[in-house]
């Protein structure tokens, strides 16, 4: 099972709170969008959403490159939330972009080149997931 889009666009939810494209607060323990946006912010178009998913949970759970194959296959062993559900684009205001060949880059809402890739006819648009039920 992979996450990986090819050729899509995801919009912010509907719901994001983030009137513009806002980096996530860096603390001392970073959190998974803090993880996400440094990931994505240095590596444009390098990395892919299943990459940018093992990357984060592999910083958070220790694991070493010694380790990374075997944990791999068990981290996609089961069902994993695609980018769609990451607060990027629900909370942070930050499109994703995913070019033909899955790889993903940031696109800040409020940028001229957010509105172009809603624009784009040649893309799949979908929308961040919600962070309410509501409406």
């Amino acid at each position: 099972m992979t996450t990986n889009y090819r050729d899509t666009f995801i919009a912010v939810a509907p719901d994001c709170p983030a009137p513009a494209a806002e980096a996530p607060p860096a603390g001392a323990t970073p959190t998974v969008a803090s993880l996400q946006y440094d990931l994505l912010r240095d590596h444009p178009y390098e990395l892919t959403s299943d990459e940018v998913l093992f990357a984060v949970y592999a910083i958070r759970w220790g694991i070493d490159d010694a380790r990374r194959t075997e944990e791999w296959e068990r981290f996609f062993a089961k069902d994993q939330a695609c980018l769609r559900a990451s607060p990027l684009p629900k909370r942070y205001g930050w499109g994703l972009h995913h070019d033909g060949e899955g790889r993903v880059a940031l696109v800040g809402l409020g940028t001229p080149e957010y509105d172009e890739f809603q624009r784009r006819t040649d893309l799949t648009q979908k929308a961040a997931m919600r962070s309410s039920r509501k409406g």
